[in-house]
């Protein structure tokens, strides 16, 4: 059985992406492990990150973005196909450069590819999800994120990255264009098992400058820079978190992998661990905060142990 690792990235080392801790955490689960390297700005220094790794199984892809050609983030899903077709193995591992796999898991992961290795019907492997908000001491039990993805594929050639490359799907013709990515007709989801291992998801825990700048970097392959401009024009310059103690306590370990990373956290000074919602007007809500999502939450943990209301879920899950 081979396995190999894949993702995509540009100007991590400018947008506070722990993508050297990200890659290390499931390097030695894999056989290969491939990423299309964006052109990134001058002063940027994903590659010498990547290759301080010194690990032979790392290959770049050198890429340009063609951001026009593949708006509403869908340069994402290319950009990920573009390292998803040079793997060689049975089993693709899918970790974006914000994410990392705890070192306890990896013998779960093992077990559970070569489990299914010989199961034409299952088609990927979900993974269950922790996400962090603010710092690394938070994160979210919340209606509106998600609590499972797909993060091992089939290496098949009907399977390819969706829409902002959050998940895969199946598709029966595909042209690699803006079009194939976005959308749902002649597309079918992929047929998963459940692992018991956790990926962890450390987008949300950035300095808070550092978090407006990359969200309006993610506004702008979205929405394109001229919308963007003025959909953000009232954003704050610092991203406010609001208060944390209405989200619950992590109080297991990281990843090793992440532990240097997580040692430059000093910006706990401009967090807020209790107080009101909105001190500033122009701060924009996120969903966990609405009133709606609340209730919501609220049943599915307190009244139905867990289990979502509703929902869009991109994956059948197949009970072995």
């Amino acid at each position: 059985m081979k396995i190999s690792g894949f993702t995509f990235v540009k100007n991590a080392t400018k947008l506070y992406i722990p993508v050297k801790e990200s890659i290390s955490s499931i390097l030695p689960l894999v056989d290969e492990f491939w990423i299309a390297l964006g052109k990134g700005d001058p002063d940027d220094r994903t590659r010498e990150e990547i290759e301080s790794l010194n690990s032979d199984k790392i290959r770049i892809i050198e890429t340009d973005w063609d951001v026009p050609s593949y708006p509403k983030n869908t340069i994402f899903a290319q950009q990920t196909d573009i390292a998803k077709v040079k793997c060689t193995g049975d089993w693709l591992f899918y970790l974006q450069c914000d994410e990392a796999v705890h070192e306890k898991y990896l013998e779960t992961i093992k077990r559970d590819c070569e489990k299914y290795l010989h199961d034409e019907e299952v088609e990927g492997i979900l993974f269950r999800y922790k996400h962090f908000w603010g710092d690394y001491e938070h994160y979210h039990v919340t209606h509106n994120w998600y609590p499972k993805e797909i993060r091992i594929i089939r290496n098949r050639p009907d399977i390819h990255s969706w829409k902002d490359a959050q998940s895969f799907r199946k598709f029966k013709d595909f042209d690699y264009t803006f079009e194939d990515y976005s959308k749902k007709e002649g597309t079918k989801k992929l047929k998963v098992a459940l692992t018991d291992a956790y990926v962890y998801h450390y987008g949300w825990v950035r300095p808070p400058a550092m978090m407006s700048y990359k969200n309006r970097s993610s506004s702008t392959t979205y929405h394109g820079a001229k919308k963007s401009q003025e959909l953000l024009k009232d954003m704050p310059e610092v991203y406010d978190y609001g208060p944390l103690n209405r989200l619950p306590r992590f109080t297991e370990s990281h990843p090793a992998a992440m532990e240097g990373w997580i040692k430059k956290f000093d910006w706990q000074h401009q967090l807020r661990y209790d107080g009101p919602v909105r001190l500033n007007k122009n701060r924009p809500m996120p969903k966990h905060e609405r009133l709606k999502y609340r209730i919501v939450t609220f049943l599915e943990q307190k009244v139905l142990n867990g289990r979502q209301i509703g929902g869009f879920k991109n994956y059948k899950i197949i009970r072995k």
